[in-house]
């Protein structure tokens, strides 16, 4: 078979070799000479798989993802090609969770906010979003959902209400982008909801640009500056083109990078991998996944008590320091270049998993129970 894969698609090559040739590409789209006889297309969420791409590649029995989101994939046109799919759902949730977690406690820092019984409402109680969500309950934040859907297939479910969300303490998003749906989330946060958010309310965003009105969200930000609202954003509408003027304003600027730890994007890899495999009958060239990973560099901590807010703050920031994430995004992400140079050569990050804490003997076990949902191992 012929594979052609994206580039920033850890490991792929060493896996799917085993079961023919492997091709890569960088950038957003394949050239029309790689896409011709490809049997199987691998992508990340800057590769629009649609019509126009289809109409090229006539050889196409197969298209994964690594992502959780489909919405760079026109599902439709595959199914009448009778071209096989699949997605990553979960793959990236444990990062996108620990970068929230990060951000927040790293905002925290800068405005001596405390943060153990604020409230923070989670946008969309998917993989993401219920990882992020047990990540702040277990800071000790109080943790509501905002989830129509899952509210109406779910009787057990219950959503919190919009109004609900928009008083919050922290406001954290992880919805696809939905149009023309019975639950859009396109402008879900336009100029009349950011204006109801002021300061010290923080809004997060890790899930599609769009979702929130990046213009109306501008105009907001160029209020007085004792009444801003607090901002993570991590995705950007008309990425990789974005507004440069909302730049300069964000208090905490990544490009499209939340869920590119190693630990997740190699579970992208293995999950396309296993999609494949039952796609095409594979039984035999099983990857040892583990294997391949590089060793994270050995860092222990040590706590013999729950840790406090500042201890937390400076292990998950010496883990993954977001702040020189913000500081390459500033110096050049304002352009698409840059922004898409950054996303293809952003550094290894590990998940806090890759490490070990140390407990002394007077952390009980419910303390432990909580340092595992923030994400910790013993």
């Amino acid at each position: 078979m012929k594979f052609l894969i994206a580039d920033n698609i850890p490991y792929a090559p060493q896996v799917f070799s085993a079961h023919g040739e492997v091709v890569t590409f960088s950038g957003r789209e394949p050239a029309a000479d790689e896409l011709q006889d490809a049997e199987v297309l691998l992508v990340r969420s800057i590769t629009r798989v649609d019509d126009n791409l289809l109409d090229k590649a006539a050889a196409l029995k197969f298209v994964g993802t690594a992502t959780i989101g489909t919405e760079h994939i026109d599902t439709d046109a595959l199914q009448a090609r009778d071209i096989a799919f699949a997605s990553s759902p979960g793959a990236n949730a444990e990062s996108v969770a620990e970068y929230v977690l990060t951000a927040l406690l790293a905002l925290a820092q800068k405005y001596a906010l405390a943060l153990t019984g604020l409230t923070a409402a989670i946008v969309g109680a998917g993989n993401t979003g219920s990882a992020t969500g047990r990540r702040l309950q277990a800071l000790g934040l109080n943790v509501v959902y905002y989830d129509p859907p899952r509210a109406r297939r779910e009787a057990s479910f219950d959503s919190a209400s919009f109004e609900q969300v928009l008083q919050a303490n922290v406001i954290s998003l992880h919805v696809p982008m939905e149009k023309g749906t019975d639950d859009p989330t396109y402008h879900m946060f336009g100029a009349a909801e950011l204006a109801r958010l002021s300061a010290p309310q923080v809004l997060i965003n890790a899930s599609r640009g769009a979702v929130i009105d990046n213009t109306a969200l501008r105009q907001q930000l160029q209020g007085p500056a004792p009444g801003r609202v607090r901002l993570v954003l991590d995705v950007w509408e008309g990425e990789p083109s974005i507004d440069s003027g909302l730049l300069a304003l964000v208090d905490i600027a990544t490009p499209h990078i939340a869920g590119h730890s190693l630990n997740g994007k190699v579970n992208g890899t293995r999950m396309l991998y296993d999609a494949c495999a039952e796609q095409f009958g594979w039984s035999e060239h099983q990857p040892e996944w583990t294997a391949l990973m590089p060793k994270p560099p050995m860092v222990n901590w040590h706590c013999q008590q729950m840790p406090e807010q500042t201890t937390l703050t400076q292990w998950l920031l010496s883990n993954y320091p977001i702040w020189q994430d913000d500081s390459l995004m500033r110096r050049y992400g304002h352009n698409a270049q840059g922004f898409d140079q950054l996303r293809r050569d952003y550094a290894v990050r590990y998940e806090l998993k890759s490490h070990r804490l140390l407990c002394g003997d007077g952390v009980d076990d419910a303390t432990k129970q909580r340092l595992q949902e923030l994400g910790f191992l013993f």
